[in-house]
């Protein structure tokens, strides 16, 4: 489990092809300090094992499905990511219940720069909609962000200066790719309501 606090901006080292999955190695000095391998860090969302870890670098495979169903699939190298490690039971929960489990691939729609913010607007997939409430958690790229407005098929969320500067959504572009995670919670609600009737 995460909480979508992004403890740091890392970047891709390398992409290794191996046949329909990819080796992927992630410069990330904070988060290696305590990795080993079978550790789990998130990787713009996505939850990766560690497979080796040589210096500030770490390597991940990473399936088809994954490479499907994620927009790590459009990653190269020298591209930044926001890495997370899994939360400790003794840590504070600063963001919510993340569990780097994509439920889908969204894109920027816009940004609206105010002085020291900006207001952006992503699409999301249709069947991801009735998870979203104003005031409500989502999860973009690994960030947990408070949902400003939700529509059907899109919402808003607000960046404040610190998000921008230390995540990749101080530089996404209108058009650009991003993983989304809806609250969890709101999925076992549904589950347990829908089993009831």
């Amino acid at each position: 489990m995460f909480t979508g606090i992004v403890e740091e901006l890392g970047e891709i080292v390398a992409i290794e092809p191996q046949g329909d999955s990819v080796a992927l190695a992630v410069r990330g000095p904070l988060v290696v300090q305590d990795a080993v391998h079978g550790a789990s860090i998130a990787v713009n969302g996505v939850c990766l094992t560690v497979v080796d870890v040589k210096g500030e670098v770490f390597t991940a495979d990473v399936i088809k499905e994954t490479l499907d169903k994620s927009s790590l699939g459009v990653l190269e190298p020298g591209s930044k990511v926001n890495l997370e490690r899994p939360v400790r039971l003794s840590d504070r929960l600063g963001g919510h219940l993340v569990q780097g489990h994509v439920d889908g691939v969204g894109a920027i729609v816009s940004r609206e720069p105010g002085e020291r913010w900006d207001v952006v607007t992503v699409s999301l997939p249709a069947e991801l909609s009735r998870y979203l409430v104003d005031k409500g958690s989502i999860t973009i790229d690994g960030i947990s962000l408070t949902v400003v407005e939700a529509g059907a098929d899109r919402f808003s969320v607000a960046l404040i200066p610190t998000t921008l500067a230390l995540t990749t959504l101080g530089h996404k572009r209108p058009g650009d790719p991003v993983n989304l995670e809806v609250d969890v919670v709101a999925k076992y609600v549904e589950r347990m309501l829908g089993d009831r009737s």
